[in-house]
């Protein structure tokens, strides 16, 4: 018995592809949708991943389309990670992607196909209580990806399905060879962001032919802003790096803080990285009581530990939060994302932070 139709995201690799299967046995309708956002801007062809969606929809006989949104993304995602490097912060792309346009263009496609929800090959599970909806931990923690997906809103999450979350990785992998899919399970995933082919910088500098130009002159400084040497433009470090520095001085330096208005790079030590609190902007919580509870914890970084929470201090757009242990090397432009056990119960962007007092 059919169970409604839902709409896949589908890239062409393994994990998009068993959601299709999975779903397909559990008796929905499934309809594909691959979301073209880049391709070094080429118009001339049709990348790889697309034909692989495209094979496998075939071979399942569900109908398949194609979205193409390159145009849009430039604006939506590409832009504002180039402004946030800019600005001296470090950007993390798919928490802006995910709520305000990978999701966006999905839930546009399931309405136009007449799709009731979507699903995606992301390695969470979703949970409701009281008609609201949760993200939570996946089962195989060392694939995770709820720190990514902070950002989704009630109305999201109200319509989405993530097959995946109860398995573990190699789970899905034997299983996809065991269902005839060897070249499936035996391709190598990238854990890249998906516009960034090999670092970063050599992207800002494509996509900003002068920027070399526009950054140069800026120096190392110390603590008490003594100059240490030129850095090769404040874009192209971040918050808690110690390697490619490119700079001697004798003992082990890390980057402290950047001050893009001055072009200037702090460098200090380990010890000069921990903070005592952070500003938080864009703040998403489900139920803000959430935030008097004393298991409340957050998360800084991707696979980054949980930290406990000393208080907040609400604001009227703006949240601070006091650590109640050892936090370090927090990057303004990143993710600051709020658990109680394996649950996600918000997040926000990082403005700045607090260096602790000596």
């Amino acid at each position: 018995m059919k169970r409604g139709r839902i709409l896949v995201g589908m890239s062409g690799g393994v994990d998009s592809s068993a959601c299709c299967i999975l779903l397909q046995e559990q008796g929905y309708e499934v309809v594909g949708a691959t979301l073209r956002m880049w391709d070094s801007g080429k118009t001339d062809f049709e990348p790889p991943f697309i034909q692989e969606a495209r094979a496998l929809a075939t071979k399942l006989g569900i109908e398949h389309y194609t979205v193409d949104i390159r145009k849009e993304f430039m604006p939506g995602v590409i832009q504002p990670f180039i402004d946030e490097y800019m600005h001296g912060r470090t950007p993390n792309p798919c928490v802006i992607c995910n709520p305000g346009f990978k999701w966006r263009y999905l839930l546009e496609t399931a309405d136009k196909y007449n799709c009731l929800k979507v699903a995606t090959g992301h390695y969470v599970r979703i949970a409701e209580k009281e008609d609201i909806y949760w993200i939570e931990e996946g089962e195989d923690k060392s694939k995770d990806q709820s720190y990514f997906l902070w950002g989704l809103t009630q109305r999201e999450l109200s319509r989405t399905i993530f097959p995946l979350g109860g398995y573990r990785k190699s789970d899905i992998k034997d299983e996809m060879m065991r269902r005839g899919f060897p070249e499936k399970a035996a391709k190598r995933e990238s854990m890249e962001i998906c516009f960034i082919k090999n670092d970063y910088r050599s992207f800002l500098r494509e996509m900003i032919p002068n920027i070399n130009e526009r950054v140069a002159g800026g120096y190392f400084v110390d603590s008490s802003g003594r100059k240490l040497g030129y850095h090769n433009g404040y874009p192209f470090y971040t918050v808690g790096q110690r390697k490619g520095l490119e700079i001697a001085l004798g003992h082990p330096a890390y980057v402290v803080k950047i001050n893009p208005y001055k072009n200037t790079v702090k460098l200090g030590s380990m010890e000069d990285l921990i903070c005592s609190a952070m500003t938080l902007e864009k703040c998403i919580f489900a139920d803000e009581s959430i935030l008097d509870s004393p298991d409340i914890r957050v998360r800084v970084r991707y696979r980054g530990k949980a930290i406990k929470i000393k208080c907040f201090i609400k604001e009227t757009d703006k949240l601070t939060v006091e650590f109640g242990e050892v936090a370090t090397s927090i990057a303004p432009g990143q993710s600051a994302v709020f658990y109680i056990g394996e649950r996600v119960v918000g997040g926000g962007i990082i403005a700045n932070t607090t260096a602790k007092s000596k």
